[in-house]
Order: structure tokens, then sequence, then C-alpha cells
């Protein structure tokens, strides 16, 4: 059954369940929407399936910050109550209110 309902929101911080980062969803795709060559990239054994939500994030870990693209099933909430500093993110986003980050602008 495909089940396209994003669980997490834009702005809301979150972290991977299996990978020591997080980062602030700034997009949502219902299904998978990247290349075959980054799919097949993930080993096997891991790979998420495609029929589920996908999420663009603006991520850190303790060395970087990049973009991440992840599953649905592969993300947490994150309870740190701590902002992100990824240096994209007043581009896209206000300040760092209750736990989450606002739009500064509409999206279509």
């Amino acid at each position: 059954m495909l089940r396209t309902a994003a669980k997490f929101h834009i702005g809301q911080v979150l972290r991977h369940r299996k990978h020591p980062f997080r980062g602030v969803v700034f997009d949502v795709d219902a299904t998978f929407s990247n290349t075959e060559e980054w799919y097949e990239s993930i080993p096997e054994e891991m790979r998420p399936s495609k029929d589920q939500p996908f999420y663009h994030l603006l991520a850190e870990n303790e060395q970087t910050y990049y973009v991440a693209y992840v599953s649905e099933q592969n993300l947490v909430p994150d309870e740190t109550g701590e902002p992100v500093g990824h240096p994209d993110l007043a581009d896209l986003f206000g300040d760092f209110t209750d736990g989450r980050y606002p739009l500064q602008f509409q999206m279509n």
C-alpha cells in the first residue's frame, strides 16, 4: 500500500535513526524522487522502500554542514531542544522558536 502522508513537517528538527546527524526539514517528497544512481549507492540490506515520504534536510554532524535526503523510516524527532547551526537556515527560516523553525516565505 502506498503511504504518502508525511509524518514530519517543514521547519521541524529531526535526527537520523542510525547515523549521527540531525537537521531541519526544508522540503518533502511524497515518495522517492532522487536518482536511481543515488538509490543504488545505498547498501541493499539498508535500502529503504521508495513508497514513503523522503525529506530534504539542512543537516549537520560534528564535522560539517550539508543537505541530506532521508526516508521517513530513518528519521525521528530531535528531542534535544537545541537549534541547528546550518549556515543556510537563515535563507529559509526565521529564528528557532518552541523547538522549530518558522518559514520566512510562502512556498508553492
